[in-house]
């Protein structure tokens, strides 16, 4: 891998979709990139720090969330003076997204009292009522022409469908729920997945005309759903739950094909490639080698401060079954205890999907869905912070906030090190067409490339190799 040297951050960083641009925010300052050179393209000042950014999905637009005003700022990349800034005033600003048309913005106050889709064509606003969430409860239809928003009323929830392109309400039904906790288009837009808060465990497939098509209850005393996703195919619906097993659907009948748990141990006889994370310290012979004493205290005093700990770098070690994975107790005595499926991600052919149980958050968990089995296990020194898959191929990445990046791809694992002082990785996305990705430190980023030799390269190597021996 290839990286790049690191550049100040001190909030969000996104890539737009075209993956032509980075967008990075520095306190009030939005600094936009290009990919390939990472040289400033254009430059734009906020009025206040910004929380977060997004790009619009035509990459022409960047809105800017001011949750300290609270307002929103939006810039326009081929139109530099172009401005726009939107404040609810006393209502507030707890979250904005941008339309699938890129022309018009939604916001939602605070409290959940309305939801407000502003247009930057005409200036226009349209209001829905109740909105049942602020940041979760918006799902547009992949085509855009449609958005489901759950909203709330008279201690009954609802789903509205309404039209992206008028924004008028198509129509309004009520879901058999007690808190309903979100709301998701299936990828092929024929049918609306919607699930209970955690209380209560219960999945409802809706078609767009409001017919409820199936109803999934697993269990029924315990807490319940905690992530839901749809493959990219549209086939399949995976449900991850507080008992620490994920359940997948089938789009035909809607009925469970598979289940998957996440047990404190993997038994044999399993197909399971195991990786685990071990220090490789640096093997060398100093026998021979004499250094006087001020360049040895140097040297010392360096890897110190660089943080690469004398030189030691780490490895994956492959292991047999059985073997017992790190297991943490949650707290009985808390809320929202720290158990069941907290990650949960597709890759994009659909053929795999990756979990992060929570009580074991050192361990990775990779499922394939055609064989119905684990694929791969991941075991890591530290909690994974964030793990994501190419958008283009089947190859995973994770960091675990250490000077590290860790890969996995069917055919293996390995484990690359950062060469970067001081610089571990808290967060990392890949650009859209797969050719970038983004690693986040605390204060600061860099970008990394895989950079893959050409065939010939790789035969003219082996050839070498071959005459070498």
């Amino acid at each position: 891998m290839e990286f790049t040297e690191a550049y100040k951050q001190t909030g969000p960083c996104c890539f737009s979709p075209d993956a032509r641009f980075l967008a990075v925010a520095v306190d009030y300052r939005l600094v936009v990139r290009d990919v390939v050179s990472l040289k400033v393209v254009q430059l734009f000042s906020c009025v206040d720090k910004i929380s977060s950014l997004d790009w619009a999905p035509d990459s022409e637009y960047i809105l800017c969330r001011l949750y300290k005003r609270p307002m929103v700022q939006a810039w326009s990349l081929s139109q530099p003076d172009w401005t726009c800034k939107i404040d609810e005033g006393p209502a507030g600003i707890a979250y904005a997204r941008w339309s699938p048309d890129s022309r018009h913005i939604l916001t939602t106050s605070e409290f959940q009292l309305r939801l407000t889709v502003w247009s930057l064509v005409n200036t226009a606003c349209v209001h829905v009522q109740w909105p049942k969430h602020a940041s979760r409860g918006v799902s547009f239809t992949k085509d855009g022409k449609f958005a489901a928003i759950c909203t709330r009323r008279d201690c009954k929830d609802y789903v509205n469908l309404l039209s992206c392109h008028s924004w008028e309400i198509m129509s309004v039904f009520a879901v058999d729920m007690v808190d309903l906790a979100g709301v998701e288009w299936s990828p092929d837009d024929s049918a609306i997945v919607v699930w209970d808060s955690l209380l209560e465990y219960k999945v409802l497939i809706y078609s767009p005309d409001g017919r409820c098509l199936f109803k999934y209850v697993a269990y029924e005393s315990g807490l319940g759903v905690k992530n839901v996703a749809w493959s990219p195919c549209g086939q399949f619906l995976a449900v991850g739950s507080y008992d620490q097993v994920v359940r997948t659907l089938n789009h035909l009948t809607w009925k469970t094909f598979a289940e998957f748990t996440h047990a404190a141990s993997v038994r044999s006889p399993s197909n399971a490639a195991i990786f685990k994370e071990v220090d490789d310290p640096w093997q060398l012979d100093m026998s021979e080698l004499c250094l006087s004493e001020g360049f040895s205290c140097n040297m010392q005093g360096n890897g110190a401060e660089n943080g690469t700990e004398g030189g030691s770098r780490v490895k994956y070690a492959v292991m047999d079954a059985p073997i017992t994975l790190p297991l943490q107790k949650p707290a009985t005595d808390k809320p929202n205890p720290k158990q069941g499926i907290g990650m949960l991600s597709w890759s994009s052919d659909s053929h795999y999907f990756f979990t992060r149980n929570d009580n074991m958050p050192t361990t990775l968990w990779i499922w394939d869905i055609c064989r119905l089995e684990l694929a791969a296990v991941l075991v890591q020194k530290d909690p994974i912070r964030a793990a994501t898959w190419d958008p283009t191929c089947p190859r995973l990445v994770l960091c675990t906030e250490s000077p590290h990046l860790y890969m996995w791809t069917p055919s293996g694992a390995c484990c690359v090190n950062i060469p970067l002082p001081n610089f571990q990785v808290v967060d990392l996305k890949w650009s859209s067409d797969g050719s970038c990705l983004l690693l986040k430190d605390r204060d600061s980023f860099c970008c990394a490339a895989i950079v893959s030799p050409l065939p010939e390269e790789e035969a003219s190597q082996s050839d070498d190799s071959s005459e070498d021996e």
